[in-house]
């Protein structure tokens, strides 16, 4: 069921979906590009610190041990010198500390597009709980491939420290004569050259893990004919109700029509099929403006009442079917049919004895 289920999900998935994944706390999310973003960090913070902090823990060790024969190895001595020891440890460590916590929440904004707050994933969920369900997802596909990119890793750091380390095998032995901020300045500037190598094969797999992770959250969040069905109707509304409003609007907006017929000043048919009523009002409007039209039904119900309240109906076959296709109900007649619809007026002026205008 589950596999047909996948094939009949042959639809893109949708903004909303989208979305409503994203309000679940569901992104894709790539593992390793945030492993080289703390990892480029971590690099950078390390080598702006560079001496200075090897070389200020061993000033703060070296200022504890010259006074060690001082101390009384009391509670209150003993907190003290803990106390001491530790915030001056974090003062060293705390630019590496702070840029890699940054590094880490930077890396997670870029891949979610900003800040994302959901409280779903702290729903409990008590199907999680069941043991079956449990190996089924220590044993699943996404859990195997995070196992076998860990092991890829490993051996990749493992790979490069061991050639690195080959390379300066000759600057080991003279070690021995080094002192203790020495050799940790030496361990420093290997262990940089070390993550400088890894990072950049880390950002080569980042950049291929993250298209990955977005090609297969694309394809788990694919849809099915029905449910793209569905989440239309939800979104725009049943079909059926909308036909139905719709049909309503147009039945109001034909009786607001028929209401302004018996101002109309003249009526053009062509004779039966289509009809338009036009009047011209010169203290409102520069130009004739079209009151009504209607075809079949709707053209009968215009002839009937421009016969009912006396309004000329004159037969012009084409000057009806342009003014019906081209003009809307309300709009002014354009100045390339003026003229023809002038005529007619002026027609209609001189049978009512009206002074054309």
């Amino acid at each position: 069921m589950a596999e047909e289920n996948k094939d009949q999900k042959t639809e893109e998935a949708s903004a909303k979906r989208i979305t409503d994944a994203e309000e679940k706390g569901n992104f894709a999310l790539s593992k390793e590009m945030t492993s080289s973003v703390i990892l480029l960090a971590a690099i950078l913070s390390l080598y702006l610190v560079g001496q200075q902090g090897p070389l200020k823990m061993m000033a703060l060790w070296r200022a504890i041990l010259s006074e060690v024969h001082t101390f009384n190895l009391s509670s209150e001595e003993l907190f003290r010198l803990l106390v001491l020891v530790m915030k001056n440890t974090f003062l060293i460590l705390s630019p590496i500390l702070l840029s890699i916590m940054f590094a880490g929440v930077i890396s997670n904004l870029i891949q979610t597009r900003g800040l994302k707050i959901s409280t779903h994933p702290l729903i409990p969920k008590f199907n999680k709980l069941s043991p079956l369900k449990g190996i089924k997802r220590i044993f699943s596909k996404n859990t195997l491939n995070e196992l076998f990119k860990s092991i890829f890793k490993i051996i990749i750091v493992s790979v490069i420290s061991y050639q690195t380390i080959k390379g300066r095998w000759d600057e080991i032995p003279p070690l021995m004569g080094f002192d203790v901020g020495q050799i940790l300045v030496f361990m420093g500037q290997v262990s940089l050259e070390i993550m400088f190598k890894v990072l950049v094969v880390m950002i080569f797999l980042a950049a291929i893990d993250f298209m990955f992770q977005k090609y297969t959250y694309m394809e788990n969040l694919r849809m099915t004919k029905q449910e793209v069905k569905e989440e239309r109707k939800e979104t725009d509304g049943n079909p059926q109700i909308k036909q139905r409003i719709r049909q309503v609007q147009m039945e109001m907006a034909r009786r607001r029509m028929m209401t302004a017929v018996p101002d109309a000043d003249v009526v053009v048919t062509n004779p039966t099929h289509l009809a338009v009523a036009i009047k011209y009002d010169v203290d409102k409007y520069s130009a004739p403006v079209m009151v009504a039209k209607g075809a079949g039904v709707i053209a009968e119900k215009i002839r009937s009442l421009a016969e009912e309240y006396d309004i000329p109906i004159v037969e012009d076959k084409p000057l009806a079917s342009v003014l019906h296709q081209t003009v809307e109900v309300g709009q002014l007649i354009p100045a390339s049919l003026y003229k023809a619809v002038a005529e007619i007026l002026a027609y209609v002026y001189r049978l009512k004895g009206k002074s054309p205008i």
